[in-house]
């Protein structure tokens, strides 16, 4: 059974036009195809870069926070209630309604009281600005490197400036150090994301996140198989232009330098926008389509990636209409990056003012 589901996976219709085999993509002593088994190697690279994004965290970024100030948010914490944490931690973060009437009663408060106990205490389970603050730290140092790698290795290839020539001799194109290095860093980088998604902080577009990051994997990991390696590298190259601008502006809006916040998150949404709506459907979507049909009949692998594509693409839409949205904000109320977090964050701080004698003593988190 295994071996029948392993044949039926490998077969070459699915992976090459036709007329391609398997056996047509042997190496020699002077060619190097790609081979699935090399992915293997994005395991252990994976866990080696969770190893030093550890010690880059705990010793370098948040060094790195103090020295440049950054300020703790100050929280109000709840009084003790051993009844209500018993029920937030067990059964609810944000009990209903009737649940908050139940508690009510079993602590002899009223039930706006509860209500409140319940977002203070939620507020203190949410990730301090350092926490934040080093996650971008990591993620800015790895697109930066990542991106200049990219360049660094496409700049003097044929196809980097003439995209129909990731089409010239498919598939039986060689397989170049450079390249190689290259997909093992990406595929090695969204792995270890998956790994720690559990212990990174939990933003708003969450569920998207985690979509991205099992597309790019399998689009990564079939690409390299079916020896996509040329337009894969463009895609990747393209998508880490934009990630260089976002992981600073988070950085200096946890630090409230406003005026720098600004300016990144204006060329931030420039770029983004630029090469999602613009660059990667034109020189990526368009050549994957249509460039390649040129040269061969459509078969599953060409379906497959371009239906990755355009998932990813549609994730693109989604977040630039955010970004959009976001400009909007900007450009009416002209305050930096996120102008309705700011708004909320001021609108919870001066709710809990009011109530904080009551339920909270104001510590800092």
């Amino acid at each position: 059974m295994v071996l029948s589901l392993d044949e039926w996976i490998w077969r070459h219709e699915y992976w090459f036009p036709p007329g391609i085999t398997w056996e047509d993509m042997k190496e020699t002593e002077e060619i190097r195809y790609p081979r699935p088994r090399d992915l293997l190697l994005s395991v252990p690279w994976a866990l080696l870069l969770v190893t030093i994004r550890y010690f880059f965290e705990r010793h370098i970024a948040l060094a790195l926070s103090r020295k440049m100030g950054l300020k703790e948010k100050t929280r109000l914490k709840t009084l003790p209630s051993p009844v209500l944490e018993a029920y937030y931690v067990a059964h609810s973060k944000c009990p209903k309604e009737g649940q908050l009437i139940s508690l009510a009663k079993q602590c002899d408060l009223p039930s706006k009281q509860v209500e409140r106990w319940f977002r203070y205490r939620r507020n203190q389970d949410r990730p301090s600005r350092s926490k934040k603050f080093c996650e971008a730290c990591w993620r800015f140092t790895f697109y930066l490197v990542s991106f200049f790698t990219g360049l660094a290795v496409l700049h003097d290839k044929p196809w980097f400036w003439d995209h129909r020539k990731c089409w010239a001799g498919y598939p039986q194109q060689p397989l170049l150090p450079s390249i190689f290095w290259y997909y093992m860093l990406e595929l090695s980088f969204y792995c270890s994301l998956l790994f720690t998604l559990p212990f990174d902080v939990k933003r708003k577009d969450f569920h998207e996140q985690v979509v991205h990051h099992v597309i790019s994997i399998v689009l990564i990991s079939f690409s390299y198989c079916a020896n996509y390696l040329r337009i894969g590298s463009l895609v990747m190259v393209i998508h880490d232009a934009a990630d260089c601008f976002l992981e600073p502006t988070k950085i200096f809006n946890y630090l409230k330098w406003r005026r720098i916040c600004d300016t990144l998150f204006i060329i931030f949404s420039s770029v983004f926008l630029f090469t999602r709506l613009v660059i990667f459907p034109h020189k990526v979507l368009y050549n994957t389509y249509y460039y390649s049909m040129e040269l061969y009949q459509p078969f599953f692998g060409y379906y497959f990636m371009n239906g990755l594509l355009m998932l990813l693409q549609l994730l693109h839409i989604f977040w630039s209409c955010l970004i959009i949205h976001m400009v909007y904000k900007f450009i009416l109320q002209g305050t930096v990056w996120s102008c309705a977090w700011t708004l909320s964050s001021q609108r919870r701080t001066h709710r809990a003012s009011r109530w904080a004698p009551r339920m909270c003593a104001p510590v800092r988190a």
